[in-house]
């Protein structure tokens, strides 16, 4: 039996002792929890989403209307979670998702992320909305796990270039670019709380820290030009001229795998194969953009099939469980990055909790892929998966 699916065992062994687990394993209750210890500021910008919140509900929903098909008899005494994606090696399908002003959650913020995945060999993708700057954040990390860079990519292609050339000194590997939020979205819970984290100097410390910034800003960010620099952040942060045509630019600034993360459309798909990117994310951004929009899981067969072969497929948006993952693989995804689940183990556990959370969903993962019949993620397709019957 494997180390990953041990960690079961673990749990019922020390249950002789009556020591339990600090979190529930059921990871669908963390947010429950979180909203417990949290304000109701931050855990409604991290739990909240766009408009009446429907793309948020669309998510889970989409998981909920596929079930897995196990089959009997078929050897899976010896099972490999390990993958290979955008030339990084991963012990399983599994990044932790590029979550911005994570410093709302729990004190040492995006730092202890980094070693809860380093300490499970993870790869964790750099947010530049982070609360610390990159360099602290991969000196946190150490050797313990690759690590990629998301870029939200900013008016300022000096700006840009900068961001680029230190995530690379950072050691990321691979570059995730986000497209869809160019702009924020309209989130009341937000509004309603009159809280935006980035103009209270939360979640913009890559940029306060970046010289082309600060040059920019007249030097180095004190009180005195704090609030010019906010409103210079705020000016900058996004750039909703840029076309297909602009992803030349990247190519020109970054030498390794590029991502393009927020594809929800075949044919934006096509487009990124066409324009030479290496993978796509099929991402709503967890329903933080598009009100109403078509949930992730419902929208990653189309792109899966639009790339073929032809460049990798990732998916977020809804993750909650290792069987969501599974559900994800056998649609189309190469590997799955989660969000919300580790936020909320941050929230409640700082860097134990997020480790709590990667255990949890390798083992369940693994654990489901093996009772369905499976021994790698490779092997998962559409056939194991069945549509839930409708109500009438």
């Amino acid at each position: 039996m494997s180390a990953l699916a041990d960690f079961q065992n673990s749990l019922y062994l020390q249950g002789l002792g009556d020591v339990l687990p600090s979190l529930p394993t059921d990871l669908t209750k963390l947010e429950g929890l979180a909203e417990g210890v949290l304000s109701r500021r931050a855990f409604g910008y991290v739990a909240g989403a766009a408009g009446s919140e429907a793309t948020a509900r669309a998510n889970r929903a989409a998981f909920d209307r596929w079930r897995i098909v196990p089959r009997m008899l078929r050897d899976v005494a010896e099972r490999d979670l390990s993958v290979e994606v955008l030339g990084t090696a991963m012990p399983a399908p599994i990044l932790l998702a590029p979550i911005g002003v994570q410093s709302l959650l729990h004190p040492d913020g995006e730092r202890a992320a980094a070693r809860a995945a380093a300490a499970e060999g993870l790869t964790m993708v750099l947010s530049t909305a982070a609360s610390q700057p990159m360099e602290e954040v991969a000196e946190a990390g150490g050797d313990g796990a690759p690590r990629w860079y998301q870029l939200y990519w900013p008016k300022d292609r000096d700006l840009a270039v900068s961001f680029l050339e230190r995530a690379r000194d950072a050691g990321c590997t691979a570059l995730v670019v986000t497209l869809d939020t160019f702009t924020l979205a309209w989130r009341p819970r937000d509004l309603d709380a009159g809280f935006l984290p980035f103009l209270r100097g939360i979640g913009v410390a890559n940029y306060f820290s970046d010289p082309v910034f600060q040059k920019a800003v007249g030097g180095p960010v004190t009180d005195a030009n704090r609030e010019a620099a906010l409103l210079h952040w705020a000016a900058g942060f996004g750039d909703p001229s840029l076309t297909w045509d602009d992803l030349i630019f990247l190519r020109d600034h970054w030498e390794g795998p590029i991502a393009l993360k927020g594809i929800q459309h075949p044919d934006d798909a096509r487009q990124a194969v066409d324009a030479g990117m290496d993978g796509v994310i099929v991402s709503n951004h967890g329903g933080r953009q598009v009100d109403g929009a078509v949930a992730s899981l419902d929208a990653l067969p189309g792109v899966a099939k639009a790339v073929g072969d032809q460049a990798a497929v990732l998916f977020d948006s809804g993750v909650r469980t290792g069987a969501d993952i599974a559900k994800a693989l056998a649609l189309g995804a190469d590997a799955v990055l989660v969000g919300r689940p580790y936020a909320y183990g941050l929230a409640l556990g700082g860097q134990e909790g997020v480790r709590h959370v990667l255990r949890c969903l390798q083992a369940e993962l693994e654990l489901t892929l093996a009772l369905a019949g499976l021994t790698r993620p490779g092997r998962l397709s559409p056939e194991i998966l069945s549509c839930a019957p409708t109500s009438r």
